[in-house]
C-alpha cells in the first residue's frame, strides 16, 4: 500500500487481551491500517466506534456485558456506521445469520491466517462484502429454502437497466468487483457505480442482501 494511501481506521472488540493484542501487531504490520482503539466487551466497542469513527470494527461474537451480536446491531444504527467485520472460533449458522442479520459485511473465523485477516479489513473496508464461497453457499441455501423464483433467469429485473441486471446477476454468483468489471468489460469505478445503484433502487443494505435477493428472485440460480 502506498503512502499516500488513505488510512484504515480500525476499532479491536475482543474480551481476551492476548487475542486483542495478537490482532493489533498482525494489522499494524501492514502499512495504511492503524488500530485506534481496543474494547473488551460489546459496550466499550460500541463507544470505541462512537469515540473514533473508525473504518471498521472488529467484533469477537461472545464478549461480557453486550455481545457481539447485539454490538453490531447498535453500531450499524449509527449514522455513517463503520464495516462490522466478525471474528469467531464459532462456524454455524447461528452465528452466521445472526451476524449478517446485524449488519456485519464480514464474517472470518479466527483460525483464519494472518494475511487473510488482513484481507478481511481492507475488503470491508473498500465497502465490499466478505462472504467466503462456503459462507456464500450457506446464505444462498437459505436464502432459497422454500422460495419460488418470480423473474425468469435472464429477464430485466423491473427497476433497473439492463446493465444493472447483469450487474446483481454476477454479484448473485458471488462475483468480486474485480471480477465483475472483467466480465463486463468496464472499470471497477463503473462496477462501484452500477452496484450502488443496484442497492439504492432495490433498497438493499449491502452485497449480502443482493445476493440473497437475487436467488429469492429467481435472478440467479443454484448452479446457474
Amino acid at each position: 500500500m502506498a503512502a499516500d494511501d488513505v488510512t484504515v481506521r480500525v476499532v479491536l472488540a475482543d474480551d481476551q487481551d492476548l487475542v486483542r493484542a495478537g490482532f493489533r501487531i498482525i494489522l499494524e504490520s501492514e502499512p495504511g491500517i492503524v488500530v485506534v482503539a481496543e474494547a473488551a466487551d460489546g459496550a466499550a466497542a460500541v463507544r470505541a466506534v462512537e469515540q473514533h469513527r473508525p473504518d471498521v470494527v472488529c467484533l469477537d461474537v461472545q464478549m461480557p456485558t453486550v455481545d457481539g451480536i447485539e454490538a453490531a446491531r447498535r453500531i450499524t444504527a449509527l449514522r455513517e456506521p463503520p464495516a462490522v467485520l466478525i471474528l469467531t472460533t464459532f462456524d454455524n449458522d447461528d452465528t452466521l445469520f445472526d451476524a449478517l442479520d446485524a449488519g456485519a459485511s464480514g464474517f472470518l473465523l479466527k483460525n483464519a491466517t494472518p494475511e487473510q485477516l488482513v484481507d478481511a479489513v481492507l475488503t470491508v473496508a473498500a465497502g465490499d462484502a466478505l462472504l467466503a464461497p462456503d459462507v456464500t453457499r450457506r446464505v444462498i441455501s437459505r436464502a432459497t429454502t422454500g422460495t419460488v423464483p418470480v423473474i425468469a433467469p435472464h429477464a430485466a429485473v423491473p427497476g433497473l437497466t439492463e446493465r444493472e441486471t447483469e450487474v446483481l446477476r454476477l454479484l448473485g454468483r458471488g462475483c468480486s468487483n474485480a471480477e465483475i468489471a472483467t466480465q463486463l468489460f468496464v472499470g471497477e469505478a463503473t462496477v462501484k457505480t452500477h452496484v450502488s445503484n443496484v442497492l439504492q433502487k432495490l433498497q438493499l443494505r449491502d452485497r449480502v442482501q443482493a445476493v440473497v435477493w437475487a436467488y429469492e428472485h429467481g435472478v440467479v440460480r443454484s448452479g446457474g
